[in-house]
């Protein structure tokens, strides 16, 4: 069947035994305006998942045609960075060549970011990236807000009709393709058997790129989950990927502070970022070199003292469970402090749980969990295939119902797994995983190290649906018993913009309702740290923000948005100190808050709480808390930063060493220019006759040849910033 044949066929909800294999964008857009009559309602995954080369040909198609109308459902919708200056782009342009190579940015973007899509197009994405869409209204009127575990739902409610991701494919052994949701099975196979559930009609297409890591697991899927499968030149391309952040000392300071709240044998979740990196930094600095994360953890405590903290080496490891598998939790992965495996089976984990699972399957386990009321003696069918899968039991082994007896190899043994030998059980464990993932995104060498990664070391990260990991409710595979044991001493680790001193978060809008990003998943951690009875939620800030608006406080008496509600308040992290607010009274609450914010601004947040009524009005700031300003925060960690356990890219960076000169100089003048005095400071700076640019630097930004005033001033003061 060719594709014009395949689309005057009749719509059917469910996909053909046989998926149509095409290798031209144009016929495989052709072949969806065909197939959907009416408006076309496309879904796609967040993040790198996006099928841009197709989806840039389908928006072309439609943007033409008016008749057609186009609504695009997804989330975290990516652009190479372009520069905001001509001085920006000049440094930007053959950074951004270097690092994203031949990557497509989405036609859709750049018309939404310019506001000119047209009157028929729309855009509607449950999160956004941080801060680009501030001064859009078509894109904040366009926002929906929904918690990541809720989206296939609320995605289904706004008709998605067509869904496209990108696939990663591999050879099997059989010399057959394989295929795998890589970075996204976080929501499509949800949303595809959702819509199969309910009988709505839903065209599901696959565009391969072999740029992406082939992830087995839970993320591979069989042909026929696809009704097109496209293999164009085009749909190889490079993923995008954002260079590593650098980590500032705040951002060191908090990551202390938090790798400190960690349990050995515990679960982590993390984000992305340099608070990320910071936070993967410290747990590995807290493994790898125990004495230098004590000696800059009671640098810190002299500060800001905390009761609770988990200093020793992980001797037992971590297991992760995150929705975004980010590039700290790989290091951590790589260097072992991940490695607490978690199995798909309650009885198995109960076991690991108390230490008494063996390594490999034996008849001691099988007794145990006939022993301790885990697992009947007696298998059935239904029991002997799972203990198959999850290793307990010989892949050949057979029941023989007539006779109760169980078979291999020529051998009888009754149907008592307390009776079984060696031979008669598997001779490793399945199933198992050290980290659970919903989606990934990262920078070159994070896909690179995945692609290249030990199929021993890959087949322990188990890249799943988004409500296997975001919520404890029964999910397929998943029952919510195995969820709460396999998530022991969980830290769920989370950053927020603004935390009022009575304790409820802002994420992810601006008091006035613009939206930055989106809830995403960070509620759903917040609610399982709360249910789940050893574990634990922490938001992480740093204490204040400075822009074109001035320096403000991070910790505030209110604020317009809540993502977190105060009665969900639990353990707070800045830079100056660790608040743990979980059973606090409001009074406690605004206390604690107050001695972790920067000593610039508590004086009127105490004022404002005392006027309120919610503080004593002869209540004091401590003395340990009166001197959080940046100064002293650096002055207590430079013997750490000066030894090299707090570097500034601790997982390495795609810029070079000119570049990184580069980028703080062009910051330094930035952050001058939002401030007249220190702007003052640094033109008086700039007349010293020993200042000066490399001339390799000014021919990267496109001032070797400058002659007009504004371009003569520019490097006179870029010359003070370096």
């Amino acid at each position: 069947m060719n594709a014009a044949e395949a689309a005057r066929a009749p719509q059917d909800p469910t996909p053909a035994s046989s998926p149509l294999h095409l290798q031209d964008l144009q016929t495989a857009v052709q072949f969806v305006l065909d197939r959907v009559q009416g408006p076309v309602h496309l879904a796609l995954p967040l993040g790198i998942g996006k099928p841009n080369a197709w989806v840039n040909v389908l928006y072309e198609r439609m943007a033409a045609d008016a008749a057609r109308p186009l609504r695009i459902l997804t989330a975290l919708s990516l652009e190479k960075p372009s520069g905001q200056s001509d001085l920006e782009r000049h440094f930007l342009d053959p950074l951004v060549a270097r690092v994203f190579g031949n990557y497509p940015d989405l036609l859709y973007v750049k018309a939404a970011r310019a506001q000119t899509l047209p009157a028929h197009i729309e855009v509607r994405e449950f999160f956004l990236k941080t801060g680009d869409y501030l001064g859009n209204d078509a894109a904040q009127q366009g926002f929906i807000c929904s918690n990541y575990s809720l989206a296939v739902r609320d995605m289904l409610a706004q008709g998605a009709n067509v869904i496209a991701q990108a696939v990663a494919v591999c050879t099997g052994p059989d010399g057959r393709p394989r295929y795998s949701l890589s970075c996204n099975p976080d929501l499509t196979a949800d949303f595809v058997e959702q819509c199969r559930a309910q009988g709505r009609p839903l065209l599901t297409v696959a565009v391969l790129n072999r740029e992406l890591p082939f992830m087995p697991g839970p993320a591979e899927v069989t042909e026929d989950f696809f009704d097109l499968i496209v293999d164009a030149p085009e749909g190889h391309h490079a993923l995008f990927a954002p260079p590593n952040p650098s980590v500032s000392t705040a951002d060191n300071a908090i990551g202390l502070h938090a790798a400190s709240l960690v349990a050995d044998g515990g679960t982590l979740q993390i984000g992305i970022g340099s608070l990320g990196d910071a936070i993967a930094q410290a747990l590995l600095l807290r493994d790898r070199n125990n004495s230098q994360f004590r000696e800059a953890l009671a640098a810190l405590d002299a500060a800001a003292p905390y009761a609770a903290r988990q200093l020793g080496r992980f001797e037992q490891g971590l297991y992760g469970c995150s929705e975004m598998f980010v590039n700290g939790l790989l290091q951590l992965l790589d260097a072992g402090v991940i490695r607490r495996a978690v199995y798909p089976d309650l009885g198995l984990q109960t076991l690991a749980n108390r230490g008494e699972l063996p390594a490999t399957p034996t008849p001691a386990a099988a007794h145990a969990l006939v022993a301790r009321g885990l697992w009947a003696p007696q298998l059935t069918a239904t029991t002997l295939t799972h203990g198959q899968a999850i290793g307990l039991l010989n892949a050949a082994l057979t029941l023989d119902d007539a006779t109760q007896t169980l078979q291999c190899a020529n051998q009888r043994w009754p149907n008592d797994l307390r009776q079984l030998p060696p031979e008669a059980l598997g001779t490793q464990w399945r199933g198992t995983a050290v980290l659970h993932g919903g989606f990934f995104l990262g920078p070159r060498a994070f896909y690179e190290r995945l692609r290249d990664m030990p199929d021993a070391l890959r087949n322990g990260i188990a890249m799943s649906r988004i409500g296997v990991i975001n919520e404890l409710y029964d999910s397929p595979g998943h029952p919510e018993a195995l969820k709460r044991a396999q998530r022991r001493q969980a830290r769920f680790i989370n950053t927020t913009m603004k935390m009022t001193l009575l304790g409820a978060a802002s994420s992810d809008a601006t008091a006035d309702g613009r939206v930055v990003s989106g809830v995403g998943g960070q509620y759903n951690f917040v609610a399982q740290a709360h249910a789940l009875p050893d574990a634990r939620s922490v938001l992480a800030l740093r204490a204040t923000h400075d822009n074109a608006a001035g320096l403000k406080s991070n910790l505030v008496w209110s604020h317009g948005n809540c993502t977190i509600p105060r009665h969900l308040r639990d353990l707070v992290v800045t830079e100056y100190g660790v608040a743990d607010l979980r059973g606090a009274s409001d009074a406690e609450c605004i206390q604690r808050l107050l001695c972790i914010a920067d000593s610039r601004f508590q004086d009127a947040l105490m004022r404002e709480a005392q006027a309120h009524g919610k503080l004593a009005p002869n209540w004091r700031l401590p003395e340990h808390a009166r001197h959080n300003t940046p100064e002293a925060l650096k002055a207590l960690l430079r013997p750490a930063r000066e030894a090299g356990a707090l570097p500034d890219f601790p997982f390495g960076t795609d810029l070079d060493a000119d570049e990184i000169r580069i980028v703080r100089a062009l910051r330094k003048l930035k952050h001058a220019s939002h401030h007249p005095l220190e702007l003052v400071h640094t033109a008086l700076a700039s007349l010293s006759p020993h200042r000066a640019v490399p001339p390799a630097y000014l021919e990267r930004l496109g001032l070797a040849e400058a002659h007009g005033l504004r371009d003569l001033l520019l490097k006179r003061l870029l010359a003070a910033s370096f």
